[in-house]
C-alpha cells in the first residue's frame, strides 16, 4: 500500500538521520577519549540493550549450525575492524567525503556477489558499477594533494564491510538478525577492551557520558528502523532512502565542523548515489520477474 511504502521510507530517513547524528557524536568525542575506549564504552551500552532485545526475542536460545557459526564470526570480525578503520577515518576526514565514499556500498556488494557467489549480473549493472567507481575516484582523487592515509582507510572500511555483508548472505535464515548484531558490537567492544590497555585510561566527562550514550541509542534505534522500514514498505521503494544520510552529513558536517566539500565531491557523490540507485531499481525488477515467472510443475 502506498501509506506503508511511505512510512517505511519515512522510517529509513529517520534512521539515516540517527546513523549520521552518531557519526557527528563519535567525531565530537575523538577530540576527548582516545579510539578504544570510545569503542568500549559506546559498546558495553550497545550490548547491553541489544542483548536485552535478543534474549525477549529468544535469539540466544537457536542452535546454529557449524557454517553459521562460523560465518557470524566472519561477520563480527570484520565489522570489528571496520569500525576501527571507519572511526580512523572519521577523525580526519570531512564527514560528507566519508560518507559519500560509504554511498558506494551497494555497488560494491553487487559486484562481490557477483565474483564470490557467482549471482548474476548483466552488463548494465556491471556498467553502474564501473562508473560508481569513478564516482569513488573523484572523492579520494589518488596522486592528489588530499589524498592520505585516512582516505585510504575509507576504502579499507568499503572493502570490509562488503565482506561483511558477503558473510550476511551467506547465512541460512535460522540465524536471528538480533543475534548477529550483538556477537558483532561484542567483538568491537571486546576490541576496545583489549586496544584500552594500549592507552591511557581517560574517564569521560559528564557531556562525554551523555554523547557516550545518545551514540549508543542513536545505534539501536537506527537499526531497528532499518528492519521496520524493510518490513513496512517494498524493499525497492525503501531502500533509494538510504542516500538521504548523505544530505545529513553534509548539513551536520557544515554546522558543526564548518566542513563544505568540493565540487569534485558532490560530483563523485552524485554519480555514486545515482548508479547505486540505478543498481538497487535493476536488482528490485530482476527480483520481481524472477518471481512471476513459471515454474516448471
Amino acid at each position: 500500500m502506498p501509506s506503508e511504502n511511505l512510512q517505511g521510507a519515512v522510517m529509513m530517513m529517520a534512521a539515516m538521520a540517527l546513523f549520521t547524528v552518531s557519526d557527528t557524536i563519535m567525531k565530537l568525542l575523538g577530540t576527548e577519549l582516545p579510539i578504544f575506549q570510545t569503542l568500549l564504552w559506546r559498546g558495553l551500552v550497545v550490548c547491553l540493550v541489544l542483548g536485552l532485545l535478543a534474549s525477549q526475542a529468544g535469539a540466544f536460545a537457536v542452535t546454529l549450525s557449524r557454517k553459521d557459526t562460523a560465518l557470524i564470526a566472519a561477520r563480527a570480525v570484520t565489522d570489528a575492524a571496520s569500525t576501527w578503520f571507519f572511526l580512523q577515518a572519521l577523525y580526519h576526514m570531512p564527514l560528507a567525503n566519508l560518507t559519500a565514499i560509504l554511498q558506494a556500498l551497494p555497488l560494491t556488494v553487487t559486484l562481490a556477489a557477483a565474483l564470490f557467489l557467482r549471482e548474476p549480473v548483466g552488463w548494465k549493472r556491471m556498467s553502474a558499477i564501473g562508473i560508481g567507481f569513478v564516482g569513488i575516484l573523484l572523492i579520494v582523487r589518488p596522486g592528489a594533494e588530499g589524498f592520505d592515509r585516512y582516505a585510504l582507510y575509507a576504502l579499507i572500511v568499503v572493502a570490509l564491510v562488503t565482506l561483511r555483508e558477503l558473510s550476511t548472505r551467506r547465512m541460512s535464515r535460522a540465524v536471528p538478525s538480533l543475534l548477529a548484531a550483538f556477537y558483532s558490537m561484542a567483538t568491537i567492544t571486546a576490541l576496545g577492551a583489549v586496544g584500552t590497555l594500549t592507552e591511557p585510561l581517560i574517564m569521560p566527562s559528564s557531556v562525554g557520558t551523555s554523547l557516550l550514550i545518545g551514540t549508543a541509542l542513536c545505534i539501536v534505534a537506527a537499526s531497528l528502523l532499518v528492519v521496520m522500514a524493510t518490513r513496512r514498505g517494498e524493499l525497492g521503494f525503501v531502500s533509494p532512502f538510504r542516500y538521504t544520510g548523505l544530505i545529513w552529513a553534509l548539513v551536520l558536517g557544515f554546522t558543526i565542523f564548518g566542513d563544505w566539500p568540493r565540487p569534485l565531491t558532490f560530483l563523485g557523490a552524485a554519480l555514486i548515489v545515482g548508479t547505486g540507485m540505478f543498481t538497487l531499481y535493476r536488482e528490485r525488477r530482476l527480483s520481481v520477474a524472477k518471481s512471476r515467472a513459471p515454474r516448471p510443475h
